[in-house]
């Protein structure tokens, strides 16, 4: 069992729910495992993971459901038992009702000495972990009442809570709440990575993640195409090392048009962004009230007003544009927009479109799919992108990212908790970045990563995860210092230099 910390110790491969539980006996008989021995494993797995992560454990408290989940929680029962723990089991629904394997974990359990009794409206006050073996991950509709008074329950104990498999009430596939669900520290998921299980909601109810492969999980993945792949730290190494020849020339110029009347700072962020990635030379192109502040911050840049004789020469000479950060919705926004995209598009140069500038493109009454941008929306650009409620985006973000790529082109990347960034073949989550990061200008500085690492000539997917990974790990860095309260955009400026660099740890 993989027990170190964090996303980072995941396996690379997601799945659906559905390949997992329908892969798994396929995988099961291919090893010469019956199903039985399986959720042994599983329970197993359970009681090291309850053993090592909460210390000195005397009692536990069992929440099981009537199916296989249920029948896991039964397996770590008569662990604890055997370790002279004290175990109080509630079963929702008659225990007789239980079937196949399930009912032979629970006759292990009660053979070895365990009783069982109907869930109470208290968790018992010496209880020290909380199992929870409720629901597994065919749950479909909004949790049950009854179901849903037990997770009531447990998230208002004081126990730690450890869930099998999956939180009972979350979407393994989407990431979602099912009207209720239990807020875990600690999750055991089996065989393979629910997709659900490492974006939106997940990311505050499975607590820390861990990974039981139950002595089928190569197997399983020789067997099974991931449906989407998570990020690990050394994706890094996908980040080249730089010539010893190199000159500022050889490096990428990247040109930043944003920054309108009174909002220079975005424009600035996203600029020393792109610096900081790496990026040789920086051009920004921005309103004329805006040249003075943005030139006094960042002397390294060239900063000069976005009229339309510069915006055409810059974009002739830069290697990528990034349009947005400060942009602004107003006539001269909509203006400069419509020139930069224009000239992008003429002269097929690669682009990062964020902010204000997925506000105008939104607005396009003909979208024609664009192969050679990066689209960086969050969850509310990403609704106005697609006409609908940012809700809709949040109850299926795979789904989301979908149709966005299939409506605009390109690359997409769907900020939040577990960023996801698809070229339309492959989906890929970002395993790093923190609730810290929820706060003004994070996006403008992602903004500039990405720009960056385009410049410098990377494929445009590659560039897109490769930013969106420095940038995460940047604010990842930097809280473990400072803590994720007071986190700010610029806060990351010399964490990106680091990571760009390899010299995050």
């Amino acid at each position: 069992m993989n027990t170190n910390h964090h996303f980072t110790t995941l396996p690379e491969a997601l799945y659906t729910s559905l390949q997992v539980r329908e892969g798994e006996r396929a995988a099961a008989k291919a090893c010469g495992i019956d199903m039985y021995t399986l959720m042994l494993h599983a329970g197993q797995s359970v009681f090291e993971c309850l053993m090592s992560q909460f210390g000195n454990v005397s009692s536990i408290l069992i929440c099981c459901g009537k199916g296989n989940n249920g029948g896991d929680g039964y397996v770590v029962g008569k662990l604890a038992l055997e370790h002279n723990i004290d175990v109080e089991l509630w079963q929702l629904g008659s225990s007789n009702a239980l079937v196949g394997d399930a009912a032979r974990a629970r006759d292990d359990f009660l053979a070895a000495g365990g009783s069982i009794s109907s869930p109470k409206n208290v968790v018992p006050e010496n209880t020290d972990v909380i199992v929870d073996a409720l629901l597994g991950t065919g749950i479909s509709g909004d949790v049950r009442d009854f179901y849903s008074h037990v997770i009531d329950r447990i998230n208002q104990a004081a126990a730690s809570v450890i869930a099998v498999d999956t939180p009972s009430g979350l979407n393994t596939d989407t990431g979602a709440i099912a009207g209720n669900a239990v807020l875990a520290d600690a999750t055991v998921t089996f065989i393979g990575t629910k997709q659900g299980l490492v974006t939106a909601r997940a990311r505050t109810f499975t607590g820390q993640l861990y990974f039981a492969g139950l002595g089928v999980d190569s197997i399983f993945a020789q067997q099974n195409a991931p449906s989407a792949l998570l990020t690990n730290h050394s994706w890094l190494e996908l980040i080249k090392k730089r010539p010893r020849d190199a000159h500022k020339g050889t490096q990428g110029s990247v040109l930043l048009v944003g920054g309108n009347n009174g909002m220079g700072g975005a424009a600035y962020l996203a600029s020393c962004s792109a610096l900081r990635a790496g990026a040789g030379l920086v051009a920004t192109l921005c309103h004329a009230e805006s040249l003075l502040s943005i030139r006094s911050l960042l002397p390294e840049a060239m900063v000069s007003e976005a009229d339309s004789q510069e915006l055409a020469r810059r974009s002739t000479w830069s290697k990528a544009l990034c349009i947005g950060p400060g942009l602004g919705r107003d006539e001269w926004g909509k203006n400069v927009f419509s020139h930069v995209f224009n000239q992008a598009r003429s002269h097929e140069k690669p682009m990062v479109i964020d902010a204000d500038g997925l506000y105008w493109l939104a607005a396009e009454e003909k979208v024609e799919a664009y192969s050679n941008y990066v689209l960086t929306p969050h969850p509310g650009e990403a609704a106005r992108l697609l006409n609908c409620a940012t809700t809709d985006i949040e109850a299926d973000r795979f789904n989301a990212i979908k149709r966005l790529q299939a409506k605009y082109g390109g690359v997409v990347v769907l900020k939040g908790a577990g960023t996801l960034i698809s070229d339309g073949k492959t989906v890929v989550v970002c395993h790093a970045g923190n609730e810290g990061m929820a706060t003004g200008g994070m996006g403008d500085v992602l903004a500039g990563v990405i720009a960056s690492i385009l410049a410098q000539g990377y494929p445009m997917f590659k560039a897109a995860v490769i930013g969106t990974l420095v940038h995460s790990l940047a604010a990842d860095k930097n809280v473990t210092r400072y803590g994720k309260a007071g986190l700010m955009a610029s806060d990351l400026l010399d964490e990106i230099r680091l990571c760009i660099n390899g010299l995050e740890t």
